[in-house]
């Protein structure tokens, strides 16, 4: 029987004294030349982010895979994409970060490819369309769905804070996933921007418990110890990814990035 993920991610964040995500995003205008100068596109990224695992896994508690990152790579994307997700150690988290939202069999055919034939122990959900489309990601027993619940883009005002009743739109949605999850083989979390603390410190009073998945924080602005502070004692990954996987652009790059991500890590701890 599989533990629950949030079992799995409270024992490496003591093991580790760790919280930190590694995003794995690997822009191909962003690669080391050297890589680019000496291997074919799909395998600089494959080498790539082979690199960045080796100088960043003794800090990680958990890699995200940005899966359209991969999929921008034609044919060949899924098979790199499958290769980066076995050199990430047993121990260690992976997140597909597809934010599916689709409804009925499809919704249940990208569970099944994600979890099943991927072999990821979590992946990022849309609920826009509503329980159906997120029903069919939480029947996998030891994974996660983290569903979008209040977002850093600009727009997510646009639909997040709009008045429903007596709460915000993303209040609403958070207690709906939540309920979903109580009974379900794996779990629910929440993606919550690192850019708005407030409404982060909100949803974690009201839901101690649930694994949150916070992006932003670095690159995108947001503040570790604001952060860490909004998100409490309670389950929580805290993703960097530009600010770790493009520290440098040269030969070192994988040096630079095992650097900055024993910063973000102590930065989360303070």
């Amino acid at each position: 029987m599989k533990p629950p993920f949030s079992t799995r991610l409270e024992k490496l964040r003591q093991l580790k004294s760790s919280v930190l995500c590694v995003g794995l995003d690997p822009d191909p205008s962003k690669l080391p030349t050297h890589l680019l100068a000496s291997l074919p596109l799909h395998d600089a990224v494959r080498q790539f982010c082979f690199d960045i695992i080796e100088a960043t896994h003794h800090t990680a508690i958990a890699y995200k895979l940005n899966v359209a990152f991969f999929e921008v790579l034609g044919r060949e994307g899924f098979s790199v994409m499958q290769d980066v997700l076995q050199r990430i150690p047993a121990d260690i988290l992976s997140i597909a970060d597809a934010k599916r939202g689709d409804i009925g069999n499809s919704a249940s055919f990208y569970a099944r490819a994600v979890f099943d034939t991927a072999g990821f122990d979590s992946i990022t959900v849309s609920p826009y369309m509503g329980r159906d489309s997120v029903d069919p990601f939480l029947v996998h027993e030891g994974t996660c769905a983290f569903v979008l619940v209040r977002t850093s883009n600009p727009g997510s005002s646009d639909f997040q804070q709009l008045q429903t009743n007596d709460n915000l739109l993303y209040q609403e949605v958070a207690t709906a996933v939540a309920s979903w999850g109580e009974e379900a083989a794996g779990e629910a979390g929440f993606v919550v921007g690192a850019t708005n603390t407030d409404d982060l410190a909100t949803l974690r009073s009201s839901f101690p418990h649930i694994p949150f998945l916070i992006p932003g924080v670095g690159a995108q602005g947001g503040s570790a110890a604001e952060v860490m502070k909004a998100a409490g004692s309670g389950p929580v990954l805290i993703n960097s990814s530009r600010g770790i996987l493009y520290a440098s652009s040269g030969e070192d790059f994988a040096e630079a990035a095992g650097r900055a991500a024993e910063e973000t890590r102590a930065a989360l701890l303070t």
